[in-house]
C-alpha cells in the first residue's frame, strides 16, 4: 500500500524546525483523539503518532528523507532501519507531550502493542559523520570509527539487577489503573507503573555496575569497509553494530553518513566526472594534442581545431562507479579557452598581423554584421 507522506499529514514542510512539527503534532492528536466527541478519529490519531514518532527522531527523519516509507520496511535493503509502526510507542510520546492524563488514553492500543517494559527492544541507533577524501568516496576505503555505545551489563547480564521480585504496586501487571481529567473530561486511564516502571517486577539488589540500567557506556572502535562511489549525504547502514538491545532485543544500528571533501580540478555529480581543460587560443585555432588527468590516469585527447570555448567532450565510462551496482559513469572534458592578459612586444606584434586578416570570414560574423 502506499502510504501518505509523513509531512503531509502534519501539515508542515520539509524544513521545518523540530518546534514547528511537534506543535502541529498537538493540534492534530487533540483534534482526533478517539474521547474527543466532535472530531476524534481513530485512525487519523495513530496515523499523526506514526508521523510525528519518525520526524521528531532526528536519524529516523534523516532517513526518511533520503528513503522515504522504503527505510522502514524489509524491501528497503541495505537501508532497512528494522524499525516500523508497530515499534511505536504512542502512549509515551503522548504523556511526554500532554502529561499524565493523556497517558495509557482509555486502554486505547497503539499499533497493536501493550506497554510492556520487559518485551524485547532493539537497541539505539547512532548516526555518525565520517570525513572522506574525494579519492577515497570514488574508490572505496577502510576506516576505523570510534563512538560511544550502550553495551550489555557483564555484572547483571542486562537484567539491571539482583534477586527480583514481584511488584507490589501492580502486582506483576506492569500496569496502574486510575482516574484522570483530560481536556475531555474525566475518564479511566490505564499507565505505567511508577514503582517498577512497566516490567512488573523489581529487584532487592540494583546493580551496581550499571546503576540498574542494565548497560554501560562502552567507546569502541569499528572497522568498516566503505564502497566505492559514495558521496556527500551518502548513508551506509551497519546493522546489528549499534548499542545493545534490551531483554534480549537485538542490537540496534549504525548509519554512517558520508561528508566528502572537494577536488582541486575534477567536480561531481552522481556518478558523472567533470573537468574543466583550459587552452591557449592558438590550441583552440590550430588544434593541438592534450594530457588531462582522469580518475585512473593521465589520457592524450586531440583537440580539434577551431574549438571553441565552453565545447564539451565526453569519455565514457571513465566517471564513479555506481555503488553496490553494476556500471560507471562517464567524465566530461570542458574546454576553457584562456586569453592572455600579459604580452611581450613579439607576441603584440604577431597579434596585430593577425588581425590586419579577415578573420570574419563565417556566417555567425554576416549575420551579426546585417544588423549594424
Amino acid at each position: 500500500m502506499n502510504k501518505k507522506d509523513y509531512y503531509e499529514i502534519l501539515g508542515v514542510s520539509k524544513t521545518a524546525t523540530d518546534e514547528e512539527i511537534k506543535r502541529a503534532f498537538r493540534k492534530l492528536a487533540k483534534e482526533y483523539h478517539p474521547d474527543n466527541k466532535q472530531t476524534g478519529d481513530e485512525a487519523k490519531f495513530k496515523e499523526v503518532g506514526e508521523a510525528y514518532a519518525i520526524l521528531s527522531d532526528p536519524t529516523k527523519r534523516k532517513q526518511y528523507d533520503q528513503f522515504g516509507h522504503q527505510a522502514f520496511t524489509n524491501n528497503g535493503g541495505a537501508n532497512y532501519s528494522g524499525f516500523s509502526a508497530e515499534d511505536i510507542d504512542l502512549s509515551e510520546i503522548f504523556a511526554d507531550l500532554f502529561g499524565g492524563s493523556f497517558s495509557g488514553f482509555h486502554n486505547f492500543n497503539f499499533g497493536g502493542n501493550s506497554r510492556n517494559s520487559k518485551r524485547p527492544r532493539k537497541g539505539e541507533d547512532s548516526l555518525v559523520t565520517v570525513n572522506l577524501t574525494f579519492e577515497e568516496a570514488v574508490f572505496g576505503a577502510k576506516k576505523t570509527i570510534t563512538l560511544d555505545l550502550n553495551e550489555k551489563c557483564f555484572k547483571c547480564h542486562g537484567d539491571g539487577g539482583f534477586h527480583e521480585v514481584t511488584c507490589s504496586t501492580c502486582g506483576g501487571s506492569g500496569t496502574v489503573i486510575s482516574e484522570q481529567r483530560s481536556l475531555f473530561g474525566v475518564f479511566q486511564t490505564q499507565t505505567t507503573c511508577p514503582t517498577c516502571g512497566g516490567s512488573g517486577s523489581s529487584f532487592r539488589e540494583k546493580c551496581s555496575k550499571c546503576d540498574g540500567k542494565g548497560y554501560t557506556r562502552e567507546r569502541k572502535d569499528i572497522e568498516v569497509n566503505i564502497p566505492e562511489g559514495v558521496d556527500n549525504g551518502y548513508q551506509l547502514r551497519i546493522s546489528g553494530k549499534g548499542s545493545a538491545g534490551q531483554n534480549g532485543g537485538p542490537n540496534g544500528d549504525i548509519y554512517l553518513e558520508f561528508k566528502v571533501k572537494s577536488h582541486p580540478l575534477f567536480e561531481r555529480e552522481d556518478e558523472d566526472i567533470y573537468l574543466n581543460v583550459p587552452l591557449t587560443i592558438t590550441e583552440a585555432i590550430l588544434g593541438t594534442k592534450k594530457e588531462i588527468p582522469t580518475l585512473t590516469g593521465n589520457v592524450i585527447l586531440d583537440v580539434k581545431a577551431g574549438t571553441a570555448a565552453g565545447e564539451k567532450v565526453k569519455l565514457k565510462g571513465k566517471g564513479v562507479k555506481k555503488v553496490n551496482a553494476i556500471g560507471k559513469g562517464n567524465m566530461y572534458v570542458i574546454y576553457d579557452i584562456i586569453i592572455p592578459t600579459k604580452l611581450s612586444m613579439h607576441q603584440k606584434k604577431l597579434i596585430k598581423e593577425l588581425a590586419s586578416t579577415d578573420l570574419k570570414d563565417s556566417e555567425e560574423f554576416r549575420k551579426f554584421d546585417r544588423y549594424l
